[in-house]
């Protein structure tokens, strides 16, 4: 990993006690939330991260050689039952996950600008329920995905209007293609 990070970050990772943190973002609806793997605010790029502590989890990040789409899971525990509701009602299908790796110097300062480690969409939540305290997990897939997912646009007049309103570009398709067309020789 050390060919991915930058110079003081690298540095970092081989020093005798190595700060690593995580860093999360989420485009929610309602607003984007972001968190960290550490306890308290921390504050990068102007914005301001709060801290999960033991109560946030995130599925090994996985790179390949080979052109693949692979996902990630991030979970969140201990949370109040009454809020699950508002987690089950927030539309998430198709908004931006990101993950970012950094590390803390000995004032628990970041080193300098943490490294991207995942971005993608948000996919589906699932909810475990325990009583007082549910978990949930939200599962976000590679932006790789969208080459797997089929193109249903189709070269007529309907699906450009659907698309673009008012454009005639697709009208005359249909009559085209009963139409003889005789190149470089002269019309009799």
């Amino acid at each position: 990993m050390s060919g991915r990070l930058p110079a003081l970050s690298a540095a970092a990772a081989g020093e005798t006690v190595a700060r690593p943190v995580l860093l999360a973002e989420f485009a929610f609806a309602s607003g984007t939330t972001r968190v960290w793997s550490g306890i308290g605010t921390l504050s990068w790029n102007g914005a301001d991260y709060t801290g999960l502590g033991t109560f946030g989890e995130v599925s090994a990040i996985e790179e390949t050689m080979e052109l693949r789409a692979t996902g990630a899971a991030f979970r969140l525990s201990g949370i109040p039952a009454d809020l699950v509701s508002t987690a089950m009602g927030e539309p998430i299908q198709g908004r931006a996950a990101r993950l970012r790796l950094g590390f803390l110097d000995e004032s628990l300062a970041l080193i300098e600008d943490p490294v991207l480690l995942f971005d993608g969409r948000m996919d589906t939540l699932e909810i475990t329920d325990g009583g007082e305290h549910a978990a949930i997990t939200l599962f976000a897939e590679n932006r790789l995905r969208d080459l797997e997912r089929p193109r249903t646009r189709r070269y007529t007049d309907q699906d450009q209007q659907a698309e673009y309103p008012g454009d005639r570009g697709f009208e005359f398709v249909p009559a085209l293609q009963e139409v003889t067309i005789n190149w470089g020789s002269a019309v009799e």
